[in-house]
């Protein structure tokens, strides 16, 4: 089983992706949670690149970003899998898609054909959008530092310093993702409250087969 969460900064993926983690494994499943960038001693350094001062040119930074994905399917979301490990992911491919194509305007094609490339073909069998609007999810880092989910340091938010209508692109852009394939995706208001979120992915969650141990 492999579930991947999405949506734009501060809309709650990383709280998300925890509370997933462990009704997983309250169910008797193995879990690995992941992160992109991230997981691997080359993720973890392009990390630190990406989301501090960065590039300001699109491509490289989409390049860093399929680069630090291929090693991270390569040498451990592909292993974890083949022996039977559930894996949640904070971002995957999509999330390339809607930033440097829809957000950053790099071509959508050729975009997914670099996903493609560096995942091998990997596609999550859910991913979930936990939709909010830019403006109120922003405010809401403003304010509460990022919530109990915050896990980048203040020199790594590069992203969440964009422009408003940078994040409109991309939370546009997951949009238009999930009505592309409403089969893979589920989309949860990331307004209401954690415990209501997490209930309505667990929702979903619990049909897939594997959800459970038994």
């Amino acid at each position: 089983m492999f579930i991947s969460i999405e949506g734009g900064d501060g809309t709650g993926k990383s709280t998300q992706a925890q509370m997933l983690k462990l009704r997983l494994e309250q169910a008797g499943r193995d879990v690995l949670a992941l992160r992109e960038p991230g997981g691997t001693p080359i993720g973890d350094e392009l990390r630190r690149w990406l989301k501090g001062p960065g590039t300001s040119n699109p491509w490289a930074e989409l390049f860093l970003f399929e680069a630090a994905r291929a090693e991270l399917v390569q040498e451990v979301i592909r292993p974890a899998l083949e022996r039977g490990t559930a894996v949640v992911i904070d971002r995957f491919a999509d999330s390339s898609t809607a930033y440097q194509g829809y957000g950053r305007g790099l071509p959508l094609v050729q975009v997914e054909a670099l996903n493609r490339t560096a995942t091998g073909g990997l596609v999550p069998d859910l991913t979930v959008l936990l939709d909010m609007p830019p403006g109120a999810a922003l405010a809401r880092l403003a304010e509460t530092g990022g919530g109990t989910g915050r896990v980048d340091p203040a020199a790594e938010r590069r992203f969440e310093e964009e422009p408003m209508a940078f994040h409109d692109r991309v939370m546009n852009g997951f949009r238009q993702l999930a009505a592309r394939e409403p089969g893979r995706w589920l989309v949860v208001d990331a307004t209401l409250p954690e415990a209501q979120i997490a209930d309505a992915i667990w929702e979903r969650v619990r049909g897939l087969p594997g959800a459970s141990a038994g």
